[in-house]
């Protein structure tokens, strides 16, 4: 049976092996002060939150999130990662965390869940094509200097 609660303090070690692999799926390196910086608002649970899937005790899946306005009606909710372990893809994790975060977007009266893939992620979108709608718009980004 699939969790999916709040990370706890002793989730700390099994989230930041999740965490890196996925900046490592999508080919990014990031220094040590991001997993620190992210880990703490996730305990701090006001701005960016975070749920974690377990399968018998065991973390297996991450999804951080967080809401912010929107210029044409209500709040809406960003699920911005989405990870599960390798060994244990295809069993509903990807699929219960989305809707737990669905779930905890509604109590807070959100207009809508979004969330953005990479058009080569074949397998993520598997999923994602059964649970929501692929709007076709098309991710354009300028980074800034840090």
């Amino acid at each position: 049976m699939i969790e999916i609660s709040k990370l706890e303090p002793s989730d700390r070690d099994a989230w930041e092996t999740l965490f890196r692999a996925y900046i490592t799926f999508y080919q990014r390196v990031e220094p040590h002060e991001m997993y620190e910086r992210a880990w703490d608002e996730f305990q701090a649970d006001t701005h960016l939150h975070a749920f974690g899937a377990r399968l018998d005790g065991r973390l297996v899946g991450i999804t951080h999130f967080f809401i912010h306005p929107s210029t044409s009606g209500p709040d809406v909710c960003y699920l911005q990662d989405l990870f599960t372990a390798s060994d244990v893809r295809g069993q509903g994790i990807g699929r219960a965390l989305i809707a737990a975060v669905v779930d905890w977007a509604r109590a807070r009266h959100c207009a809508r869940v979004y969330w953005l893939t990479q058009a080569s992620n074949d397998t993520a979108r598997r999923l994602y094509d059964k649970v929501a709608e692929n709007r076709g718009f098309i991710r354009y980004q300028i980074e800034l200097p840090r």
